[in-house]
C-alpha cells in the first residue's frame, strides 16, 4: 500500500502534552521505509490537510492506519479537522531532507567540527588547533568541556593575548566593548542566558592591586604576612603565591615610581612657575616630616595640587629643615629656576625666614626679590586662633560640652529633650552632637546648636531632676559671642574644604573681611565682646601683615575687582593710612609685571632672537650706492620701537583702566585669563603664576585640625624612602585620575 503524508502547512508541535485528551495515530508503511514510530499530534492549523490513499480507510481495522484512544470527536476542537486522502510515493524521499539542527551553543564561535573517521567527528580549537572529543557514533560528548578550554584559560593563544592586553581581560565569551570596531559581522545568539564574566588569573595585576590598597587605605606592610589575610587569599584564589613585607614593599615603591613619571611629564610641560608650600609633620621620635606639596598650572589652563616629596628632616625644628627640603624637592623634579613662591605651615625663627627669603631670591632672582614668602598658612593660623579662643572660655565650653554630652548619652533623655523643644516650640532644627576635640568646627556646631537651644536646657531640670545646671545667662551669652565670630572664621576655612583648588583671589574676601570685623570687635565699647575678640584680632593682624601684599596682587588680577576692591577694603582697616598701603600694592604689581616684560620669551615661530634682542645683521650689498640704503636702518628700528613704547600704555595699564566686569558668584577668573592670553600676552603669564599661590599648607580632610599632626608610629618604623613613596602615591592616586577636574568657581558674598 502506498503511504504518503502531505502538509500543506505546519503542524502545531508542543514537546509536553498538557491537553486532557490527546490522541495519537499510527502511520505504518507496509516495507517501513521512514515511519515506525507514534507521532502525537496535538494540534494544527484548520487549514492543514492531511492526505492519504483513498484506498486507505480511517477504520481500526485497516492494518497500515490504526488509532489508539482517546478517538477523536467533533466535539473535540482539536481535530474536528478535514482529513482527506491523497495517493502519493513512498519512495520519492527527496522533498524530505534529513535536516540537521542548526547549532546554537556560543561555543562553535571558537570551534569547528571536523570528520575523523567513519562516525566520528572532534571539534578543532581555531585558535590553537588543538582538537577535542565530539560525538562517536550516535554518542555526543557535549560542549562543556569546549567552555572550559576557551573560558577558564586553558587555551594558550586566548591567555597569551589576555597576559598581552592586562587592562582589558575579557572572555571570549562576553560582549565587545561600544568602543571596540568589530571587524566581522555579529552572529546571531540564541541563548539569553546572562554569562559571568572571566577574568584570567593573573599574579604579576593581583601583586598591583594589593600594592595599590595599601597605599589607598594606609593598610601595614605587614598586612600581606597577617594569618587572617593569608587565610583569605589561599581561599580565594589557592594559585597566587603570597608575597612577603619585602616583596610587597618593592611593589608599593614602582607603584610610586610608575605615578612620579606621570607627574613629571605634566610638570616638564608646565609653562609657568609653580608654588610651594611646607607642612611639618611631628612623630613619636625625635625625627619630624617635611611635606613639600607643589601647585601649578598647566599647559591647557587647569590648576594642579600635587604633593611631591615627604622629607625627613632629624632635626625638625633647626632653621634649615624647611630651605633643605625645598631645595631638594627641586632638584629632584628638576624645577630649579621655576620656583613663584613659598606657603609655610607654622612660625619660624629669622634665620629660618631668612633662609627660604635667600633660597627663593636665589631660585627664582626676578620675582620681588623674594617677596613672595607666605609667613603662615592660612588654615593652621585660622586653627590657632579658634583653640586660643576655645582654650580661654575653657570652663565655658565644658559646661556646654558636659550639657549635651548629658542629653545625647541616654535615649530616653534624648526623648525628653526632645518633647520639651516641642512643648516650648522652640524654632531650631539643630540637633545634638558630642563633639571631637581633635577637630574644632565639631566644637563650633556643637555651641551653635546648644546656643539655639538654651530654652531647652534651662528647663530641662524642671522634667529632670537628676539633670544638673547648666551655663548660666552670662554664659550663654559669652557663647553667642563665641560663635558669631567663629562662624566668620568657619566659613573661610570651608573654603578650603572643596576637592578643587581654589585660586589666591578668593581669599583676598575672606581675609579683609576678617579682619575688618575683628578689628571693630576689638575696639567695642562692651567688655564681653572686646575682651573675647582682642586676642584673635591680635593672632590674626600677624597672618594679614605677612600675606597681605600677595593676596591684594592676587585680587587685583580679577577683572571683576582689580584695584577698586583694594582702595575700598584698605579704606575700612586703615582708614587715614590707607593710601600708603594702596601705593605699596601698586608699586608691587607694576614691579612684577615689568619683572615679566623682562623675562626673555622665544619668538612665535620657535627660532630666532628672543625678545629684547635686536638683529644687527646688515643687508646683502656692501657698501656704497643704493644697495647701502639699509645701512644704519637698524638704528632707526631701535628708535622707533623706543618712542612707541613710551607713548603708548602697557598691558597692565590698560588692563586696570577697562571697566569692571559684572560680579557673578561664580566666575572661572583662570579661565578668563586663557581667553584673553591674546589681548594680554605677559600679564596673562603673570595672572596665571599669581592666581596659584596656595594660602594653606595642609590636604582639605586636615583644615579644621587642632595642633601639629603627627606621623603614624607604623611608619616611624619604616624607611624615608618607603614613607615617601606610600604618603605620595596615595595622594596621586586618589580620585582616580592624575589631571584635576577643573578649576574652581566658588560662590562667595561680596561685601560691596
Amino acid at each position: 500500500m502506498d503511504l504518503k503524508v502531505h502538509i500543506q502547512y505546519t503542524f502545531i508541535f508542543i514537546s509536553f502534552c498538557d491537553l486532557q485528551r490527546p490522541f495519537h495515530y499510527h502511520l505504518l508503511s507496509p516495507n517501513k521505509p521512514q515511519f515506525n514510530s507514534p507521532i502525537r499530534i496535538l494540534g494544527f492549523k484548520p487549514n492543514l490537510h492531511l492526505s492519504l490513499s483513498s484506498q486507505l480507510s480511517l477504520s481500526s481495522k485497516n492494518p497500515y492506519f490504526t488509532t489508539m484512544d482517546p478517538i477523536p470527536t467533533e466535539n473535540n476542537a482539536l481535530v474536528n479537522l478535514d482529513i482527506q486522502p491523497v495517493f502519493l510515493d513512498p519512495q520519492n524521499t527527496e522533498s524530505h531532507p534529513n535536516k540537521r539542527r542548526k547549532k546554537k551553543s556560543i561555543v562553535w564561535e571558537h570551534f569547528t567540527i571536523e570528520n575523523v573517521g567513519p562516525g566520528c567527528r572532534r571539534a578543532c580549537c581555531k585558535q590553537c588547533k588543538q582538537s577535542f572529543a565530539y560525538s562517536t557514533g550516535s554518542k555526543v560528548a557535549g560542549t562543556s568541556h569546549l567552555k572550559r578550554h576557551i573560558a577558564k584559560g586553558s587555551c594558550p593563544v586566548v591567555l597569551r593575548n589576555q597576559n598581552n592586553h592586562p587592562d582589558n581581560p575579557s572572555s571570549p565569551f562576553t560582549a565587545t566593548p561600544p568602543n571596540t570596531a568589530a571587524t566581522d559581522t555579529p552572529k546571531r545568539r540564541y541563548r539569553t542566558t546572562t554569562t559571568v564574566p572571566f577574568f584570567p588569573f593573573d599574579p604579576d595585576l593581583c601583586r598591583r592591586q594589593i600594592a595599590r590598597m595599601i597605599i589607598m587605605h594606609d593598610y601595614p606592610l605587614h598586612i600581606v604576612e597577617h594569618p587572617g589575610f593569608v587565610s583569605f587569599v589561599r581561599n580565594l584564589q589557592p594559585r597566587f603565591d603570597l608575597v612577603n613585607f619585602s616583596t610587597v614593599q618593592g611593589d608599593c615603591i614602582a607603584t610610586y615610581l610608575s605615578e612620579k613619571d606621570k607627574i613629571q611629564k605634566v610638570i616638564d610641560s608646565m609653562p609657568g612657575r609653580v608654588c610651594l608650600t611646607v607642612d611639618l609633620y611631628g612623630s613619636c621620635q625625635t625625627t619630624g616630616y617635611v611635606y613639600v606639596t607643589g601647585q601649578f598650572v598647566d599647559s591647557e589652563w587647569k590648576i594642579h595640587r600635587k604633593l611631591l616629596n615627604v622629607v625627613m628632616e632629624p632635626y625638625p625644628d633647626s632653621d634649615s629643615a624647611f630651605s633643605h627640603a625645598v631645595s631638594g624637592c627641586l632638584s629632584d623634579w628638576n624645577m630649579e629656576g621655576r620656583l613663584f613662591s613659598i606657603t609655610i605651615n607654622q612660625p619660624v625663627s629669622e634665620t629660618g625666614v631668612e633662609s627660604l627669603r635667600n633660597l627663593l631670591s636665589e631660585k627664582n632672582p626676578n620675582i620681588l626679590g623674594g617677596q613672595l614668602l607666605l609667613g603662615n598658612c592660612l588654615s593652621r593660623s585660622i586653627s590657632g586662633i579658634v583653640a586660643e579662643s576655645l582654650a580661654a572660655n575653657q570652663e565655658t565650653v565644658k559646661k556646654v560640652r558636659d550639657c549635651v554630652k548629658y542629653v545625647k548619652t541616654s535615649e530616653s533623655l534624648e526623648d525628653k529633650f526632645l518633647t520639651l523643644k516641642q512643648q516650648l516650640q522652640v524654632p531650631s532644627t539643630k540637633t545634638l552632637a558630642i563633639d571631637d576635640q581633635t577637630q574644632w568646627n565639631t566644637t563650633y556646631e556643637m555651641l551653635q546648636s546648644a546656643s539655639e537651644l538654651k530654652e531647652v536646657f534651662s528647663c530641662l531640670d524642671t522634667n529632670d531632676p537628676d539633670y544638673s545646671k547648666g551655663p548660666t545667662r552670662e554664659e550663654w551669652n559669652v557663647i553667642e559671642n563665641l560663635c558669631a565670630f567663629l562662624k566668620i572664621l568657619y566659613d573661610t576655612a570651608n573654603l578650603l574644604t572643596t576637592s578643587s583648588v581654589p585660586t589666591t583671589n578668593t581669599f583676598f574676601h575672606e581675609a579683609w573681611k576678617i579682619q575688618l570685623e575683628l578689628a571693630r570687635a576689638a575696639a567695642s565699647e562692651d567688655p564681653v565682646i572686646s575682651g573675647l575678640t582682642k586676642p584673635m584680632q591680635e593672632s590674626f593682624n600677624s597672618y594679614w601683615k605677612s600675606c597681605c601684599l600677595v593676596l591684594a596682587i592676587a585680587v587685583v588680577m580679577d577683572p571683576r575687582f582689580k584695584m577698586k576692591l583694594v582702595e575700598f577694603s584698605f579704606t575700612k582697616i586703615y582708614g587715614d593710612e590707607a593710601q600708603e598701603y594702596i601705593n605699596i600694592v601698586d608699586e608691587g604689581i607694576h614691579q612684577l609685571f615689568l619683572e615679566y616684560v623682562a623675562l626673555p620669551v622665544p619668538l612665535a615661530n620657535g627660532g630666532g632672537p628672543v625678545a629684547g634682542d635686536v638683529n644687527m645683521e646688515d643687508g646683502d650689498g656692501g657698501g656704497g650706492g643704493g644697495g647701502g640704503g639699509e645701512v644704519g636702518m637698524t638704528d632707526f628700528d631701535m628708535y622707533i620701537m623706543e618712542t612707541a613704547s613710551q607713548q603708548s600704555k602697557s598691558e597692565l595699564d590698560q588692563y586696570l583702566e577697562e571697566s569692571l566686569l559684572p560680579r557673578v558668584h561664580e566666575f572661572d577668573v583662570v579661565g578668563w585669563w586663557k581667553l584673553n592670553k591674546v589681548k594680554y600676552p605677559t600679564l596673562s603669564k603673570m595672572a596665571r603664576d599669581i592666581l596659584s599661590v596656595p594660602v594653606s599648607t595642609v590636604a582639605p580632610e586636615a583644615v579644621f585640625e587642632v595642633g601639629r599632626p603627627e606621623m603614624g608610629r607604623y611608619r616611624c618604623s619604616l624607611r624615608a624612602e618607603t614613607v615617601e613613596a606610600l604618603v605620595c602615591a596615595k595622594d596621586w592616586l586618589r580620585g582616580g585620575e592624575m589631571v584635576d577636574a577643573g578649576n574652581p568657581m566658588i560662590k562667595m558674598e561680596f561685601p560691596i
